[in-house]
């Protein structure tokens, strides 16, 4: 198996290429663990993963270095499975208003806007550590092993809004619904980082690793 960290100079590249790694490993998996943005690498790819640190403006104009925005979507459309993680996960959104507003990839619907609500009801921003994960058993097979209740680690000021509830696999609160994982046919993200997340995070990597999306 071939796995391509998408390299657009985001953050925690290292890191995401690590966690796939363990996760690989734990399964028996051969796997190649690639950080790259070449064209070749990412078209041969067996799964996509995009991690993201930063803000969502900075990390889209990222996506046009090497025309990484138009391979990804290619490769996607072509049957590879994608991950979003964090910023990763807010880019398959419609746009973002964070430092103005910026084109998203749109594959699934929404915007990622500040968390005005979260703000309003006293609470700190960002949005940092760890919150517990809603959802429902058997839904996804993404969360295939985890159990209501565990929890993600969270980093981030700004979350998907006006999504689509078909899209929503796992929700977290924070003074507000907060979308913690999406998907939509082959593509799917998490707002936390699974590479922060421990054996949840992993479990979502193994899950990630074996998917086999219709």
């Amino acid at each position: 198996m071939r796995v391509v960290v998408i390299d657009y100079n985001g953050g925690n590249l290292a890191s995401a290429a690590q966690a796939a790694k363990r996760a690989a490993a734990q399964l028996g998996l051969e796997a190649e663990i690639l950080i790259s943005r070449r064209e070749r690498d990412i078209l041969t790819a067996d799964r996509l993963i995009l991690p993201g640190q930063g803000a969502f403006a900075d990390c889209a104009h990222g996506l046009e270095l090497d025309d990484v925005r138009a391979l990804l979507e290619q490769g996607t459309q072509n049957g590879t499975p994608f991950l979003g993680i964090c910023v990763g996960m807010q880019l398959m959104a419609e746009y973002g208003l964070e430092h103005g507003k910026t084109p998203g990839l749109g594959w699934i619907k929404g915007h990622i806007a500040p968390m005005t609500e979260a703000e309003k009801a006293g609470l700190r921003l960002p949005h940092m550590g760890w919150n517990e994960l809603d959802f429902t058993l058997g839904r996804h097979p993404l969360t295939e092993g985890l159990e209501p209740g565990n929890h993600g680690y969270f980093v981030h000021s700004y979350a998907l809004q006006d999504y689509d509830p078909a899209d929503i696999i796992a929700t977290a609160n924070y003074g507000m619904t907060v979308p913690a994982i999406v998907a939509r046919g082959r593509r799917c993200g998490t707002q936390f980082h699974v590479e922060k997340s421990q054996e949840v995070g992993l479990t979502i990597l193994r899950n990630f690793l074996t998917w086999k999306p219709d």
